[in-house]
């Protein structure tokens, strides 16, 4: 298996055996359940379906209550899926799944999360634009994007052109980041560098195609 469901609960600083200080993330890796398990032979592919944060029934709807209580397992606010290799053996519904199983120390994750959303913000935040001069007769454009033209040609604004407008509130996957440590007892992973999203933003951890140094 690939990957696991959880929460980012923050950030911290360790300390190596060497005396270096490393900023790391606190991710709440699991504990997962196996809602569902898709085969080859019925779904063409093989995949675990993990549930994640367990709620109380009133908080989900009548078609996710449906799907829990086909699987006997209690409702859960996340749903997500990973294909695996091979689901006859390994794999049955109910079966609980922790970070210290899938994962070890100083081996490397790819982190995916939703980034802080920023609202609607001008170029000079957005795209770190310089801003227009405050000499020669300016009064109000000091954070002004400029011309946004060509002139006679093409005649019209060009795909892609950066401007003002919704500034975060994006998936973002960080890649090849490291395990420092893992706290079995608690389902703690720390794992080095940052993380896009809020405290307790969820997070899709998988196990990274890059290796480690």
């Amino acid at each position: 298996m690939i990957g696991l469901l959880g929460k980012k609960v923050g950030m911290t600083t360790i300390f190596t055996d060497d005396g270096r200080r490393v900023p790391v993330t606190v991710l709440e890796a699991g504990p997962c359940k196996v809602v569902q398990v898709k085969s080859p032979e019925n779904d063409g592919y093989a995949a675990i379906q993990l549930g994640y944060e367990p709620i109380k029934p009133k908080k989900a709807n009548k078609p996710l209550l449906g799907h829990f209580k086909k699987a006997g397992t209690e409702p859960f606010r996340k749903l997500k899926e990973f294909t695996v290799e091979d689901v006859s053996e390994k794999f049955e519904i109910g079966q609980e799944i922790k970070a210290s199983d899938i994962f070890k120390e100083g081996e490397l994750v790819d982190c995916t999360g939703v980034s802080k959303g920023k609202g609607f913000q001008g170029v000079v935040r957005r795209h770190k634009f310089g801003g227009g001069p405050k000499t020669h007769g300016q009064a109000d454009k000091f954070r002004a994007p400029g011309s946004i033209g060509a002139s006679s040609f093409p005649s019209r604004v060009v795909k892609g052109l950066r401007m003002a407008g919704h500034m975060g509130n994006r998936t973002v996957t960080v890649r090849g980041l490291k395990i420092m440590k893992i706290l079995e007892d608690d389902n703690i992973i720390l794992v080095k560098g940052t993380i896009a999203g809020p405290k307790g933003g969820y997070v899709v951890i998988r196990r990274s195609k890059k290796k480690a140094k």
